[in-house]
This record gives structure tokens, C-alpha cells and sequence, in this order.
């Protein structure tokens, strides 16, 4: 069994060993020829699974996506020539939640917002928004949701128009996947439009698909505004190929990498290999927690006195999004977007660290803190 695997998804070797023979490969820049005898196909959202990709290969089994977005598969056409198909549902949904926090903690604190008296807007609220939402409603902070999909499907979500949050939040936080066509369109749901209707210093973060922003519009938006409103980014139009032009008027500049906590990506790769096992009627021997390095803290012990601000002081000691804001304006002019990816720093989530007291917040759980037994 041939296994192409992308070369930034981490631990294949140690899920896949025992199904076949694993090669790696460069998502961004992989040919038809170079998969020609792939079996089993396992990219990440950088690399367009189509007919092309696939014209010289002929015996694809599975194709899977170690992300949760699937604009980048044509699954029309895999389904055609019968090939199994899986992407990992929130697999990196807590990473990219812990981004968003580290991001709103950082923007109070640059500009002394008291965040419990601020409405935050989430747009999608699927694996990741639904995680967002518990996340804020905990920190009693209040949230308007944006999802006509789910609100058709669900008589009890509370939806709130997407005009209607514009007008209203005080920061808005996209999380949903990029529809190019059908009944709810996302791409350029952001536009020079939309943008007029947000309050002045709406708050915007972007950590979903880029084009779900247009780019140019917010731009335009930011240099008439004089920068009055804070931005988040870590999706791009174009990537990797960027408007650099954006970056001195974005608070927090990111290279897609919102996801990319050690257990985001290890997820991922996990769910896939399930799939492939199902698929090739192979029992599933490896599991996430026998193969994932021990985190450099294990436990740590709190007060009662433990109180929100040492709740934001200890996630930044485990992640603080400054950092990587710094190494995107750092290094992106030589070394690239795709470069900050592939050297992307071990970031383990917040439940890697165990939380021990005889008094623990009980909204601890609903950041992912884990709470020791």
C-alpha cells in the first residue's frame, strides 16, 4: 500500500507504518506525476485535490484532509471514480478556539477594553464557533450567532442575521467555511458593503478562510477609518501570496497557523488513519495519546485565590499569539508564508496541562483547561 502524505502533517509515520509504505511531499507544490502510484492520498488545505492532481493516477483508494475546510477537494469528482473520501471535523476546533482568546486578551489589553462589556459576533458556529460561543458565555461575555445553515436545521439555535451583527458587535469573529456558490455564499462576506454597516471600532478577526474577507475592501476600509478598528488575521486572500500592503494596519498578523497546535494537527492525522483502517477493514492499533510527546508541563497546582486574570496570564504562558505575530513580520519578505508553516513552533493546547486545587473555577473546562482527577 502506497501512502503520499503531506510533509507538514505530523506523526504519519507513527499512525500509517503498519497500512503501507509512506512518502512525503510538498502540499503546495506536488504534481499528477508524483502521485501517479498513491493509494492512499492525505493532504492539508494548501494542495487542490482534482482532476489534474490526479490525471496520471489510477488506482487512488482514499483520499483524506487532515483540516476541517473541504473547499480545496473536489469530492464530485473523487466520487466518480469512486474513491473514498474523509476530511477531520474539529480536529483543530480547540487550537484555533485558544488563538481567539489569546488574540481578544491581547487586544484588551493593548487598548483596555473591558471585555465582559463588549457583544462579540461569531460567524459559523460549527465544531469551532460552538466551542467560541461556550468559551465566551463562560468568561460572561455576550455573543450574537451567525449561522443560517444551522438555524435552518436547528428551530432552537438563536441566529442573528448577518446585516443585523454587523450592525451590533463590537467584534466580530468568522469561523465559517468559504461557499463560493448555493443559497449562503461566504466569500467576500465581508466587503465594502458590510464593512460600512460595522460600528466604527468593530473589532474584526478572521481565522476561517481568507477569502471570506476581501481583502482589498478591508484595506480601503482601514486606511479611511485611519485604523480605527482593531484586526485579527490569520487568513490570507491569495495565500501564500499575500497582500502585504494589509500588515501595518492589522493588529495581529498570522500565517494561517490558528490551527496548528501539536494536538490539532496529531488530530487530524488520527482521524484519517481511523478512516483508513474502517476503509481497509484493518483493526485500529495506535491511538493519540501513545504517540503525542509528554508536554514540558504536566500539572500545575492552584489557590483558591486563582481568579480570570491568572487564568490569562497561565494561557499565555502556554500560548501568547504575539509570538507568532512577530514571526510573521519577522521573516515573510525572505523566507516566505509557506516557511513560517513548515517551521512552525511545538504549541501544545491547554489541556495538555492539568489543573489541581481543592477549589478550581468551574469555567476552566469551557476554556479546554483539564482538570485533574
Amino acid at each position: 500500500m502506497q501512502i503520499f502524505a503531506d510533509e507538514n502533517m505530523p506523526l504519519v509515520n507513527a499512525f500509517f507504518e503498519d497500512i503501507g509504505n509512506v512518502t512525503l511531499f510538498n502540499g503546495r507544490n506536488v504534481t499528477a506525476s508524483q502521485l501517479e502510484n498513491a493509494d492512499i492520498l492525505l493532504v492539508r488545505s494548501v494542495t487542490n485535490v482534482n482532476a489534474e492532481l490526479l490525471a496520471k493516477n489510477s488506482k487512488l483508494k482514499f483520499v483524506g484532509t487532515a483540516t476541517i475546510g473541504m473547499d480545496h477537494i473536489d469530492q464530485a469528482y473523487l466520487a466518480s471514480r469512486n474513491v473514498s473520501f474523509a476530511s477531520a471535523p474539529g480536529c483543530n476546533a480547540q487550537s484555533v478556539v485558544e488563538y481567539v482568546l489569546s488574540s481578544l486578551w491581547c487586544l484588551a489589553e493593548r487598548y483596555q477594553w473591558p471585555l465582559e462589556k463588549k457583544t462579540v459576533g461569531i460567524v459559523g458556529v460549527g465544531n469551532i464557533g460552538s466551542r467560541l460561543v461556550r468559551a465566551l458565555t463562560a468568561l460572561n461575555i455576550k455573543v450574537l450567532q451567525c449561522d443560517p445553515v444551522r438555524a435552518e436545521q436547528d428551530n432552537g439555535f438563536e441566529h442573528t442575521d448577518f446585516d443585523l451583527l454587523c450592525q451590533h458587535a463590537d467584534i466580530i469573529s468568522f469561523h465559517t467555511p468559504l461557499q463560493t456558490l448555493g443559497k449562503w455564499p461566504t466569500r467576500h462576506m465581508l466587503n465594502t458593503t458590510s464593512l460600512q454597516r460595522l460600528k466604527p471600532d468593530c473589532a474584526i478577526i478572521n481565522a476561517s478562510r481568507g477569502a471570506v474577507i476581501d481583502n482589498h475592501a478591508l484595506l480601503n476600509d482601514l486606511l479611511v477609518t485611519h485604523r480605527r478598528r482593531a484586526v485579527v488575521l490569520d487568513v490570507w486572500e491569495s495565500e501564500p501570496d499575500i497582500l502585504t500592503a494589509l500588515l501595518p494596519y492589522v493588529d495581529i498578523a498570522t500565517a494561517h497557523i490558528a490551527g496548528h497546535s501539536v494536538e490539532g494537527k496529531a488530530r487530524g492525522t488520527e482521524m484519517l488513519y481511523q478512516h483508513c483502517c474502517k476503509l481497509l477493514g484493518q483493526p485500529v492499533i495506535h491511538q493519540l495519546g501513545q504517540v503525542l510527546s509528554v508536554p514540558a508541563m504536566g500539572k500545575l497546582q492552584i489557590s483558591e485565590k486563582f481568579r480570570l486574570p491568572d487564568v490569562q496570564n497561565l494561557a499565555r504562558l502556554l500560548y501568547d499569539v504575539r509570538r507568532d505575530d512577530a514571526m510573521l513580520r519577522q521573516h515573510l519578505a525572505e523566507q516566505g508564508f509557506d516557511w513560517l508553516r513548515k517551521h512552525y513552533p511545538p504549541r501544545r493546547e491547554f489541556g495538555s496541562l492539568q489543573l489541581c486545587g481543592k477549589i478550581v473555577p468551574d469555567y476552566l473546562p469551557q476554556l479546554g483547561f483539564s482538570l485533574a482527577q
